[in-house]
């Protein structure tokens, strides 16, 4: 019990930070840190069976990602020298999170206990999502206000808007999926339909066009999986219902273009700003084709656009821009392995349970808001957005291999000689019916 809470204290931790740091008292350990060792003292302290051995689907990209950030670290040092203490304290925060999949992976958690914890980074998505509610309730939903959207517990103003947006949106799919697949479990439904109101609600709040957008695309996709019929007629049913959206709602999706003094229509500055800087960053990549190194782009951006010291607003142009082609060949492979993991999943469980089955589609398309909530923004690097993600990949993957172990084991046992049961598990048994054998032939 103490080590599944060791491994359960990251899960609830990562997204809430800022909520729950405080100062360790030994020098040059943060309580990030002190949760991180927590998690892998838990993890080796656990048993590690047969088949929880089986290298990690993520494992061989993921290890040439984390290559590329440290050769990225030492391209920036060649390209533009500035703060080294910096950098390796960067370097360090882009790569721990990523190991947590590594640290769960090999946590040495059975079947139920695997369970327990990916139920919590639900929950915990779920609470992150309340409290975007609360603050979109002080703030109020009667005009849009840039300086009034809700960041719940990532940040404590509207600049981390986006970071929460991009949350909700790619934890929404799981209790989507639970809601649309558990036939015969009305409770869990009710439970699953409550985390998609709150977490829609806190989307909602965020003013988050790009989580808007993922959001129902990823809705869109688990209705077409549940039924073609079933979608087509919720979509007809949604039309009306996008009049009783709060007019801030609506204002901010209608901000995406706006009209001049002239009466022409043109894209509204936020929007306008990231085309700019994904046309500096062609320029900047024609310039340094292998990359300008790791945390360099905002200080180059500035030579070929008229936004110095901003951020790409899409990590795949920021990887190539930082880490070259081969950096952004390492984190396309990345992907294509989170996708062959979730079509591992479904092959595995998918059949077992319903719940087998709402686990390995709603992970499928929570890794496809992942990926979809890093074309607009850079979240893959922020750890209290991608930690519990790291999490559930390597959960869902444990999950997913206790399930089919323990299911080729009752099928192996089902199709067994009873006799030859008994003598595997009581040898001396054996002796109780020496001719047996020589009966049967």
């Amino acid at each position: 019990m103490l080590r599944l809470l060791l491994l359960a204290i990251p899960i609830v931790f990562m997204p809430n930070a800022l909520h729950l740091s405080f100062e360790t008292g030994i020098p040059g350990l943060n309580v990030t840190n002190l949760v991180f060792v927590f998690a892998v003292i838990a993890a080796a302290l656990g048993p590690q069976g047969s088949h929880g051995q089986r290298s990690g689907e993520l494992t061989p990209a993921l290890l040439a990602y984390l290559a590329m950030l440290v050769a990225g670290f030492f391209m920036a040092q060649f390209t533009m020298p500035a703060d080294v203490g910096e950098d390796i304290t960067k370097l360090k925060d882009f790569s721990l999170y990523p190991l947590l999949y590594f640290v769960y992976r090999r946590s040495g958690l059975d079947f139920r206990q695997t369970r327990w914890l990916i139920m919590l980074v639900m929950v915990v998505a779920a609470v992150a999502g309340v409290e975007a509610i609360r603050e979109g309730l002080d703030y109020g939903f009667g005009r849009f206000v840039e300086t009034r959207r809700a960041s719940g517990p990532f940040g404590v103003n509207y600049a981390n808007a986006n970071r929460a947006g991009v949350f909700y949106a790619m934890f929404l799919p799981m209790f989507i999926a639970m809601a649309l697949f558990f036939r015969g479990q009305k409770l869990w439904r009710m439970a699953a339909l409550a985390g998609c109101l709150i977490l829609a609600l806190g989307i909602m709040a965020t003013y988050s066009r790009q989580s808007y957008a993922i959001a129902l695309f990823c809705l869109s996709l688990l209705l077409v999986r549940r039924n073609l019929l079933l979608a087509l007629l919720i979509a007809l049913l949604a039309l009306p219902v996008v009049s009783l959206l709060p007019e801030s709602v609506t204002q901010r999706v209608a901000e995406t273009e706006q009209t001049t003094a002239a009466g022409t229509e043109e894209l509204d500055v936020s929007t306008a700003s990231r085309f700019e800087i994904w046309a500096g960053a062609v320029e900047m990549w024609r310039d340094h084709p292998m990359g300008v190194g790791l945390r360099r782009f905002s200080k180059y951006i500035g030579r070929y656009s008229n936004h110095p010291n901003f951020d790409a607003h899409n990590y795949y142009v920021l990887v190539m821009s930082e880490l070259g082609p081969m950096g952004l060949a390492v984190l396309l492979w990345l992907l294509w392995r989170m996708l062959r993991l979730a079509a591992r999943v479904r092959r595995t469980i998918g059949h077992l349970s319903a719940e087998g089955k709402a686990l390995g589609i709603g992970f499928t398309v929570t890794v496809i808001a992942m990926a979809l909530g890093n074309l607009y923004g850079s979240p893959f690097t922020e750890g209290s957005v991608m930690a519990n993600f790291w999490i559930l990949c390597a959960l869902v993957e444990r999950y997913a291999t206790l399930s089919g172990h323990a299911a080729a084991t009752s099928a192996e046992t089902a199709t067994e000689d009873p006799y030859a049961a008994i003598v595997r598990r009581f040898p001396l048994a054996a002796r109780i019916m020496p001719g047996r054998e020589r009966l049967r032939d």
